[in-house]
């Protein structure tokens, strides 16, 4: 799935994205390869496309169920025909 999304600020420098705060910084489109949970915090797992370097080896978790940046309302996704 893909995500078109206006990040936040702290988007730029954080692993965990939950917004407190502050206004969008841009648009940026990522793709969404999973989920989990830590310290009872759901998260998405999503794959970013500014190298490894970004976050966690290029993937970086946001909140899950709380539709941060719009991570729950702006998914694309498509369907191959076989």
């Amino acid at each position: 799935m893909l995500y078109d999304f206006s990040f936040i600020a702290s988007f730029v420098k954080e692993a965990f994205i939950q917004h407190v705060g502050g206004g969008e910084g841009g648009g940026h489109t990522v793709k969404i390869i999973g989920w989990g949970e830590e310290n009872n915090v759901p998260y998405w797992l999503v794959a970013n496309s500014w190298s490894i370097d970004f976050g966690e080896n290029g993937h970086f978790r946001i909140a899950r169920g709380y539709n941060e940046c719009g991570i729950e309302s702006r998914v694309i996704a498509g369907m191959m025909k076989v």
